[in-house]
């Protein structure tokens, strides 16, 4: 009976104390090298579309954010190893990466399109696979994916920078370079003196939140935060505080935008 009263002090003790995880941080992973979604501002702390997505979901949440700066092509190991808990990065959902990884519903509609030299006789996709010709991708994204499973005869140049790729385009050392609407049209906007934007996707893809295989209760309450956020008007605002030239850009050409 002397041990009741010692019991109920060690229980009312433990329920003062926070819970294992009452404050843990929403570990987001994301490569910070593609502005405006993922970037760095002036002070070096990370900023973009994806940032300020990731800080809405975990502000609904009631977690906060760290963000985890990664090289593209390491987010999935990232993430199934438990280092992160999910990723938002630009990141396409497809068929391959859904065998490892789990998705939420989609947040953003884009395609791949192409950057091509401005005296490149390249008018569509159908004109990139030719001998002599040279075509640029990223490693690791839809649009290597694409090349490796399209492209046959012309020489395939894989790279690890979206830069990189439209330098060798607007050098004149390639044909024409593979990847989403949004990089070709700021590539464009770049030098425009020296390549041309043909952004009418080829291939439409959808962009989604990332998380591990088996991890349903955070893919429901994303999936929940994704439609209230779209509802309430959220993407809407992402895209006039970062993409109001693209937006404009996008209506003048006739072609759908994002979100």
């Amino acid at each position: 009976m002397k041990l009741l009263p010692a019991f109920l002090s060690l229980l009312f003790l433990a329920l003062l104390m926070p819970s294992p995880g009452a404050d843990r941080k929403l570990l987001v992973g994301m490569d910070l090298s593609y502005p405006p979604f993922e970037m760095r501002d002036q002070a070096g702390a990370p900023a973009g579309v994806s940032v300020d997505l990731a800080r809405a979901l975990g502000e609904r949440l009631g977690m906060p954010v760290d963000i985890q700066n990664l090289p593209f092509n390491g987010l999935i190991p990232a993430l199934r190893t438990g280092k992160i808990d999910l990723v938002i990065s630009s990141m396409t959902s497809t068929p391959e990466r859904a065998q490892s990884i789990d998705f939420s519903a989609p947040y953003l509609k884009t395609g791949l399109c192409l950057l091509v030299g401005a005296k490149a006789n390249i008018q569509s996709i159908a004109d990139c696979d030719r001998s002599g010709q040279t075509i640029v991708v990223v490693r690791g994204t839809t649009g290597h994916l694409y090349a490796a499973q399209h492209v046959r005869t012309a020489r395939v140049l894989v790279l690890d920078q979206a830069a990189a790729c439209a330098l060798e385009i607007a050098q004149g050392k390639a044909e024409a370079f593979i990847f989403d609407q949004m990089t070709t049209l700021k590539n464009w906007q770049k030098n425009p003196e020296t390549t041309r934007a043909l952004l009418a996707p080829f291939q439409e893809e959808t962009w989604a939140v990332a998380l591990r295989k088996g991890n349903d209760d955070l893919r429901s309450k994303v999936n929940a935060f994704i439609d209230a956020f779209r509802k309430e008007g959220g993407f809407e605002k992402l895209g006039d505080k970062w993409l109001p030239e693209q937006k404009a850009e996008f209506k003048k050409r006739g072609i759908p935008f994002l979100f």
